[in-house]
């Protein structure tokens, strides 16, 4: 099991940017597949982004060109640098680790994001 605790949301205006982290505690963080997904008020959680521990990337098309997922495996850390944001990304964004050949099975509690037009 892995333990995962986002920061760096908060209040922006539209265009603006935001970055987002995610620590994880765990002995073999490269093992783990990384992963942003969010959740909107009234919506199903939808996935974001992922990167996987050697850097291969994917990235849902609503957010293809304006958000970058990366990872530093040396501090157990990754992140989601997110530009020119919309209103329509205001969501609860939450960290998710996958093990190789498991679904996400370990969740970050959330950091709000609130993009206001």
């Amino acid at each position: 099991q892995v333990q995962l605790v986002e920061s760096g949301g908060g209040l922006v205006q539209a265009g603006g940017s935001l970055r987002l982290s995610c620590a994880a505690s765990v002995r073999s963080f490269s093992s783990y597949r990384m992963a942003w997904f969010r959740q909107a008020p009234g919506k199903e959680r939808e996935f974001v982004a992922a990167i996987a521990w050697f850097g291969v990337t994917n990235y849902a098309d609503s957010v293809k060109g304006r958000f970058t997922i990366s990872r530093d495996n040396a501090k157990k850390m990754v992140y989601l640098q997110m530009n020119s944001l919309k209103p329509e990304d205001t969501a609860v964004y939450y960290c998710a680790a996958q093990e190789t050949g498991t679904a996400f099975g370990s969740w970050g509690q959330g950091t709000q994001v609130t993009v206001s037009s």
